[in-house]
């Protein structure tokens, strides 16, 4: 498991910005002010606060921090093979941007697919934007969790392999500077404990409870 205060794809931007506001106060401290703030808020964007994760086979957790936008029944989903929720999420800025895994399983699934670089927030962003396909499956489930770029994010970063394990609650990947996360869970099988318009925390919040235990 990765563990890091801040994450090392974000210390070339925090040491470039570093420079720069040095640089700017050895010529005038006063104007130096905007790009220590500017460096402040990259070392707080990339931040990973240590967060106990509550491991639990039935219960499936959120992969992101942020909000959920909305909750969408699928009629047939050509991964799971079966109907299924997607769960929405908007990370703004000020969000932690690292994503955690909502199950523990295995990487059975991976699809990047190039887009566009719409605002998350937009209900087309998910169809158009750049994104970021992950499946994980164990004994009783398959889920799908995709990171999709917005506006300013243009950046996806994942950590994980095909046919790697991975516990619940640990990171797989990131998005640079804004951006959404979707799971999509199999809609026979899961209770949904969360709703639209609900603040969420990876690894933390409780997305749905496994009812059923055939795989989907």
């Amino acid at each position: 498991m990765r563990k890091f205060i801040i994450s090392p794809e974000g210390l070339l931007y925090i040491f470039i910005s570093i420079i720069v506001t040095v640089g700017i106060a050895l010529l005038n401290i006063y104007l130096a002010i905007i790009p220590l703030l500017i460096t402040l808020f990259i070392i707080y964007f990339f931040r990973n606060p240590p967060r106990k994760i509550s491991k639990d086979k039935q219960i499936i957790l959120s992969p992101a921090d942020g909000k959920i936008l909305s909750i969408t029944k699928i009629d047939y989903d050509d991964v799971l093979k079966c109907e299924a929720y997607k769960i929405s999420i908007f990370l703004s800025l000020f969000n932690v941007h690292v994503n955690r895994s909502p199950i523990q399983g295995k990487i059975f699934y991976k699809k990047y697919i190039p887009g566009k670089f719409f605002p998350a927030f937009k209900s087309h962003a998910s169809a158009l934007n750049e994104r970021n396909i992950i499946g994980i499956e164990n004994e009783q489930i398959k889920i799908l969790v995709t990171q999709i770029t917005g506006f300013i994010a243009r950046r996806i970063v994942d950590w994980v392999k095909i046919d790697e394990e991975i516990e619940q609650g640990n990171l797989y990947g990131l998005i640079k500077f804004g951006s959404g996360t979707e799971i999509v869970i199999p809609a026979n099988k899961v209770k949904l404990l969360v709703s639209g318009g609900q603040k969420v925390k990876a690894g933390k919040t409780k997305i749905g409870v496994i009812e059923s235990e055939n795989i989907c």
